[in-house]
This record gives C-alpha cells, structure tokens and sequence, in this order.
C-alpha cells in the first residue's frame, strides 16, 4: 500500500508540474528574434536583436498581447546562411514561436524561405532586398527596389549629373540582383557599355587599395561618376577608410550606399567622408517627436546614451505594430488568421507617415537620401513628397515586368503574370 501511495503521489505530483508547465506556455506568446550576433554582419544585425526586447518590453507593459505575456527567443545564426535555415526551424517546431522577427541580407532570407513556407511560419523582414520575390509567408518591411535604389539613381542622374557608373557590391543575391536591375535601368535611360563597371567583392572584404585605384581611374575620364554601392557588412568600414586615404571626396566621386546606415558609421571616423550618400526610408536625424521618443526609449532601454538608430530598426519597429494590430484584429496568433488580418492594417512610421501592409506583403514607405555628416549622422537633402507602395517585380527586366504579386482572393499568388493570367508559382489555398 505504503508503494502504491508513492506511486500515485508521484504520478499525482508529475502530473500537476505538466499542467503547470502546459499552463505557463499558455500564458505566453514566444516571439523569435532572428540576427547575427557573431561574425561579419553582427556589426548591422546585434542593434535588431536589442530594439526588439526593446520593444516587447514595451508591449508587455501596456499589459502583453491578448491577455498573455510576450516572451523573447533569441538565437544567434552567427552570420552563416545555412544555420539561418537550421535555427528558423527550431524556432518554430522547437520553440513554437508565434512569429519570428530576423535575418538582414538576402541569402540568409533566402535561406529561411522554404522553412516557412513549409512549416507556416511568418517571418518580418526588415531589410532593403533586391526584389523579385514575394513569398505568403514573409512580409517585406524593408525596401523594394523602387523604394530605393531606382530613386537614388534618379537622383544621381537628374541632380548630381552622373554619367559613369561604378556598381560596387558583396557577392551575394542582393547586390547581383539589384545591379541587374539598376544596369537595365541604366541602358533603359541611354547610358553606355563603357561607361558602367561592376565589382564584387566576398563577405568581410578588408583589403580595398587596388579596387579603390580602379574606381579612380575609372573616374578621370572626363564624366561625373558615382559609386553604388551594395556592399554589406564590416567590409564597409575599411572602404571607406580607403577611399579617404586615396583622397576619394564626395565632390570627386560620390558614393551612394544602400547598406550603409548609422550603425556602421558609428565605428569609423566620418570626417573624410562628408557628403557621401545613402539612400535609406529613414534616418535618426529626422525632426519630430515620434522619432525622438524612440531614439530615447532605445538608449534608456540598452542603458547608453550614444547608441544610434537605423532604418532596419525603424523597419522593425513598423513590422512590430504591424504584427501585433493584426493579431488584435484577427483575435489570434495564428499565422494563416494573422495574414488574412494584416492586408490594410496600417501603423504610423518614424518619418511622420503611415505604412500599411499591401497584397503583395510588401509597404508603403518614403524614401530619402541623406549626406554623411562628421558626426556620423546623415542630413536628408531630398526625400519623396508621400510614401511609395513597394513593388515585389521590376518593371524594367523581361521575366519580371508582367508579374505582379496578391496574396488576396481572388488571386493568391506572388507571380501572377497578367497577360497570361497565370500564377507562375505555388498559389496560396
């Protein structure tokens, strides 16, 4: 009798810990966080990984997420594009995450794509791609190309007066895609064979003296030319670096990046680099009350006061209250009810405008370009009138000006080819 009593008090008390355990996971939406914390592009990524404790902190705050607390898995794929894989997929069949907010360059999202499509995870994206996908299972918070790099060239074009064009980029997806486009729409406006020259350059890139001797030698031919640069990374400090030691000046040669913010200026001195562009859909220099109550919310929260913002946070930050109004909306979290929800929903930005999620799960964003200050801040010296709807296929390559993307009844899909009628992919059921 005395074992059986033992028995049935340790099965009693086994059960009691399940329940409880069964209970607390009840209580709790898990939220993954998804940024190299270690390796070559931990110097854009780790910021992400603090802005979003940062920001479930806060909601937590205001009394969680439908009744439950919001609970923070972190992991760290350490910039290696296969782990990206490897821990999306712990996250959600290990960790059981409602949503996973990660990743930073396009092969890593690439990476992850077919884990959550096949599993029915839902990724925010916070990044400036290269375009040319749209997925159901990802929604796009960072800039499509028209977004970004087809407006920067406008501006190049139209108020600097370039004519030659030096294409420097990482090797990887999104430079070689956003080159392609950026070549086309090159050619498209008249600019020659000669007078456009593409470089690429692998991850972690440090040793530039030769590359920056062929940008200026390719800029003493008379033409005003410009540097594009896709380059991701810490390659982008000793670039930069080089080009002040060749006495490369924004008058001269001016660069226009795409992956370069505040965050990887804040370890260089930018003096020599006054001037020099970025095209991004935010800037921590911009005026208003909503962005400077971030910029303070996020010092306090990491408990420094010379932290900087960036446009991927900013990205984030959209993404965050856009994912949270439609689990509201939808009254869960379930993935496949949170995207029927979140098509319209729209959240105020940090510029002073609103972004709204479209059909293609792609949004609405302003664009600006700013110069290079000594302080390693960025001065807007033009942006877009209102916010541009994000386009998922370039207008200007054959295979893609035909497709669009709407992951709404009737259509479902991410490349529906309009003259054909076609979806050219897997449709949403």
């Amino acid at each position: 009798m005395k074992y059986s009593f033992t028995k049935l008090a340790l099965a009693a008390m086994f059960s009691l810990n399940v329940f409880c355990s069964v209970q607390a996971a009840d209580d709790t939406i898990k939220v993954g966080i998804m940024h190299s914390l270690s390796g070559t592009m931990a110097i854009s990524e780790a910021s992400l990984k603090d802005e979003m404790l940062m920001l479930i902190d806060e909601q937590n705050k205001k009394g969680g997420l439908l009744g439950k607390k919001l609970e923070a898995v972190v992991v760290d794929p350490a910039s290696d594009w296969p782990l990206f894989a490897e821990k999306s997929r712990e996250l959600l069949t290990k960790d059981k995450v409602a949503v996973v907010f990660g990743c930073w360059t396009s092969v890593s999202r690439k990476a992850v794509l077919p884990v959550f499509e096949e599993l029915n995870g839902l990724l925010f994206y916070p990044v400036q791609y290269e375009g040319e996908e749209s997925s159901r299972n990802i929604i796009y918070t960072g800039a499509a190309p028209n977004q970004q790099s087809i407006p920067a060239i406008d501006y190049l074009m139209k108020d600097i007066g370039v004519k030659r064009w030096f294409l420097a980029g990482t090797d990887y997806v999104f430079p070689r895609t956003a080159n392609k486009i950026i070549e086309a729409y090159l050619k498209q406006h008249g600019v020659a064979d000669e007078d456009i020259m593409i470089n690429y350059t692998p991850f972690g890139h440090s040793d530039w003296q030769s590359i920056v001797s062929e940008i200026k030698a390719f800029g003493s031919a008379g033409k005003k030319t410009a540097v594009v640069s896709t380059l991701n990374g810490d390659a982008n400090v000793p670039f930069y670096k080089e080009l002040a030691n060749q006495g490369i000046s924004a008058a001269d040669i001016p660069v226009m990046a795409f992956s370069v913010g505040e965050e990887e200026l804040s370890g260089i001195d930018t003096t020599p680099l006054e001037g020099h562009l970025a095209a991004w859909n935010y800037f921590q220099s911009v005026d208003n009350k909503d962005n400077a109550e971030f910029i303070k919310q996020f010092r306090a929260f990491t408990k420094n006061p010379k932290r900087v913002t960036n446009d991927p946070m900013e990205a984030h930050y959209i993404g965050f209250n856009l994912w949270v109004k439609a689990v509201e909306k939808a009254g869960s979290t379930d993935v496949n009810k949170v995207l029927d929800a979140i098509v319209g929903v729209k959240t105020p930005n940090l510029t002073g405008g609103m972004a709204e999620v479209l059909p293609n799960h792609h949004i609405t964003k302003p664009v600006l370009i700013g110069e290079i200050q000594s302080d390693g801040q960025f001065q807007v010296v033009w942006e877009t009138e209102q916010e541009v709807k994000g386009d998922a296929w370039s207008d200007y390559l054959e295979g893609s000006k035909d497709l669009i993307s709407d992951w709404t009844a009737p259509v479902k899909c991410g490349n529906f080819n309009v003259k054909t009628k076609k979806c050219l992919g897997s449709q949403s059921k």
